[in-house]
C-alpha cells in the first residue's frame, strides 16, 4: 500500500474504504493475538463475555483466586479502552490531523514487549493470572476502543459475535421474500450489501489472522508478534513519514 494511502488510515477526515482497510488489518492482528495468546497461556483475551461468565461461575463455586483473576482481566481490557479514549480525545483537542496514531504506537510498543519478553512475563503471575493475559487484555481493549472511535462504532475487531449476528441479519434480509404489494413501515426488506461485505471481510480477517497467529506462535514462539508490532508501527508512523517527506521537498 502506498505511503500516502497508509497515512490516511488514521486521519481524522475519513476517506472511502479507510475504515474497511484499517478494520481488516486490525481484525487480523486481533485474531493472531487471540490465537497465539491461547497457545501461550491457554486463555482467550479478546472477548469479555467469557471472562464475565467465568467470574460468575467461580464466584458461585467460591474459587476466589479465579474470581480475582477474571476481574483483573476485565479491568485490564477496560483500562485499555479508557487509555485509547483518553489519547484520542487529547489529540483531537490539540487539533491533530491524525489523532489515532498514539494508541496504535502504544499497541505496537506493547506487542514488541510481548514478542521480546513474553517468556519472562509468562512465568510471572498476579493473583493466579499471567502477566501476559493482563497485557493482551489491555491491548485488546485499547484496539477495540480505537477502531470503534475511528469508525463511529460501525467496526469492531477483537470479537466476532456481533459480526456473525450482523451477517445473519443481512442474510435474513437477503432471503426474505417480498410479496407483491407487501409494504412494511420502512418499505421492502432489502439486505445492506455494503454492510454485509464489511462484516464478512472482518470475520474472514479475524479467522485468517488466527490461523497465522497460531501457526507463527507454534513455530516461532513469542517473536511471532514482532511482524504485528512492525505493521501497527508502520501505520502509526506513516503520517509523520509523509509530513517529513513533504517538508524535505519544500526545502529543496
Amino acid at each position: 500500500m502506498p505511503l500516502q494511502r497508509l497515512s490516511q488510515l488514521t486521519a481524522s477526515e475519513r476517506i472511502a474504504g479507510a475504515n474497511l482497510q484499517l478494520g481488516v488489518t486490525l481484525a487480523a492482528v486481533a485474531g493472531a493475538l487471540n490465537a497465539g495468546g491461547f497457545l501461550a497461556i491457554g486463555q482467550y483475551t479478546s472477548h469479555m463475555s467469557g471472562v464475565v461468565s467465568n467470574v460468575a461461575d467461580m464466584l458461585v463455586l467460591q474459587h476466589w483466586d479465579l474470581v480475582v483473576a477474571g476481574v483483573l482481566s476485565l479491568l485490564a481490557f477496560l483500562g485499555g479502552a479508557m487509555s485509547s479514549a483518553l489519547l484520542v480525545n487529547f489529540a483531537r483537542r490539540r487539533h491533530s490531523a491524525n489523532p489515532y496514531t498514539t494508541p496504535l504506537l502504544l499497541e505496537a510498543a506493547l506487542l514488541l514487549v510481548f514478542g521480546l519478553a513474553g517468556s519472562q512475563l509468562a512465568s510471572r503471575e498476579l493473583v493466579d493470572l499471567s502477566l501476559i493475559a493482563i497485557l493482551l487484555c489491555y491491548v485488546m481493549g485499547l484496539q477495540n476502543a480505537l477502531v470503534t472511535k475511528i469508525s463511529n462504532a460501525v467496526v469492531r475487531t477483537t470479537h466476532v459475535t456481533g459480526l456473525v449476528t450482523d451477517i445473519g441479519i443481512e442474510l435474513g434480509k437477503m432471503v426474505y421474500w417480498n410479496r407483491s404489494g407487501e409494504r412494511g413501515p420502512e418499505g421492502r426488506v432489502r439486505a445492506n450489501s455494503q454492510r454485509l461485505r464489511l462484516h464478512a471481510s472482518l470475520l474472514s480477517a479475524f479467522f485468517v489472522g488466527g490461523v497465522m497467529g497460531a501457526w507463527g506462535f507454534s513455530r516461532l514462539g513469542y517473536i511471532a508478534t514482532l511482524p504485528l508490532a512492525s505493521l501497527l508501527g508502520s501505520i502509526a508512523l506513516a503520517p509523520r513519514a509523509v509530513a517529513w517527506g513533504w517538508f524535505a521537498t519544500r526545502r529543496n
